[in-house]
């Protein structure tokens, strides 16, 4: 029943007059994973200096970069922002609040602003103050506060709402739809958020409804999630698979064949974009943006003209308050690379040589910095860290098949939109 009168509405979905006129070019902003931390929630003391000691964050400068974007933002004048999850820094309702006024003067001179959740922002069961010596408790919010307070935001604007999770569709003109799914599993969560993420069936159905709806109709549908729909890495399945959502092949082919031809993701905090190809040969683009919460503090200014889509990304490499931000960070996430690989190789029951975990690290740090900024290239140093490390492990690296970076490029490209 649920699905028939969905299909009923579809038929009857309204183009607002205000719509009447389709755009040559749209212009999409996109931000993610911004972790906004309010002001009103930290004060120079020992609990501030642990997190962002532990976190590799400079709290103030972030509000810095954040302002430097929406600034240019505003200079850029898009049509659209999309802004794919993780809009506060662990669920605070006091950050989410403030990430609001945030947004407002782009929205009150033109851009219309479509939000969708990330792992950190809603239920989250332990969010927090740093002020004075140690951290203390504050108030989250609820799927349905989340909704509320980014009413402005797509939720009241939306021709449909899921029921069974936050996602929700609306018309950016008549031949444009953007349809924004909420991956997260908020509802599970008990002592800290869940990084993992998955389309709910219910969910899925909803979606595939409005996609073969919007074939019929020859429109063209945009989409946006927090978790990435396909890997964009080598063996990302197996080492990383919380930054991707479950059974992600099946399900990107399922929503590449029902006609959905780029999704807008994060979460990951890097700037990757990966070209995926159903066994039907739909081909579907994952265009993944990296945080603004760190190095590279990316964001995105795409045009849209026909089934073409120029994808260009910026990134923010100087403030007011610190001229060098950008190696300041890049070496701050470096040393905590650095300190989480060397973690997750201290396994006492793999006994590991010294000499080739210290191979090991280094190899994963390098990748890692090339990975989040795009467009991986290998350089000496790190071809010859490989064949070291292979011949440890007594085999051969055959550089010239392995792939560091999945096509197409990520910062600057023209890519086509389409099924085939």
């Amino acid at each position: 029943m649920r699905h028939w009168l969905l299909s009923l509405l579809l038929c009857f979905l309204p183009v607002s007059n205000c719509l009447a006129v389709v755009p040559s070019t749209l212009k999409i902003a996109l931000i993610t994973d911004v972790h906004y931390l309010s002001p009103q929630l930290i004060k120079e003391g020992d609990a501030l200096k642990a997190f962002e000691a532990a976190s590799g964050r400079r709290t103030r400068e972030l509000h810095e970069v954040l302002d430097e974007v929406l600034a240019a933002l505003g200079r850029e004048k898009p049509d659209i922002l999309l802004v794919t999850g993780d809009l506060s820094n662990h669920g605070e309702l006091v950050s989410h609040s403030g990430f609001v006024e945030k947004l407002r003067p782009l929205q009150n001179a033109g851009t219309r602003i479509y939000v969708i959740p990330g792992n950190h922002d809603i239920l989250v069961p332990d969010p927090k103050a740093y002020k004075g010596s140690v951290s203390t408790p504050v108030k989250g919010v609820t799927p349905d506060e989340f909704a509320r307070l980014y009413g402005d935001f797509g939720y009241d604007e939306a021709l449909l709402r899921d029921d069974a999770s936050l996602s929700y569709m609306v018309e950016i003109n008549e031949k444009i739809w953007l349809l924004a799914i909420d991956s997260n599993r908020y509802n599970e969560q008990h002592s800290t958020s869940i990084s993992g993420g998955r389309i709910r069936p219910e969910t899925l159905e909803w979606a595939l409804e409005i996609l073969r709806k919007a074939r019929e109709k020859e429109v063209m549908v945009l989409g946006m999630m927090h978790h990435g729909l396909v890997e964009h890495m080598p063996y990302q399945e197996a080492f990383f698979s919380d930054y991707l959502i479950e059974d992600w092949r099946q399900q990107a082919n399922k929503l590449a064949d029902a006609g959905l031809g780029v999704i807008f993701t994060g979460h990951f905090h890097a700037n990757d974009i990966t070209l995926h190809t159903s066994p039907a040969g739909n081909p579907i683009y994952d265009i993944e943006t990296a945080s603004l919460a760190q190095y590279p503090f990316a964001y995105r200014v795409m045009q849209l003209q026909g089934n073409e889509l120029h994808v260009n990304t910026r990134f923010v490499t100087s403030i007011p308050g610190n001229p060098d931000v950008e190696n300041e960070s890049r070496r701050r996430l470096e040393t905590i690379t650095r300190r989480v690989a060397q973690n997750r190789l201290d396994i006492p029951w793999v006994p590991i040589p010294e000499e080739v975990k210290n191979n090991l690290i280094e190899m994963i740090v390098q990748l890692h910095l090339m990975h989040v900024r795009g467009d991986e290239t290998t350089n000496p140093d790190l071809r010859e860290s490989i064949r070291l490390f292979a011949a440890m492990m007594g085999a051969e690296a055959d550089m010239e098949s392995f792939a560091f970076d999945f096509p197409p490029e990520d910062k600057e490209v023209l890519l086509t939109i389409g099924v085939k």
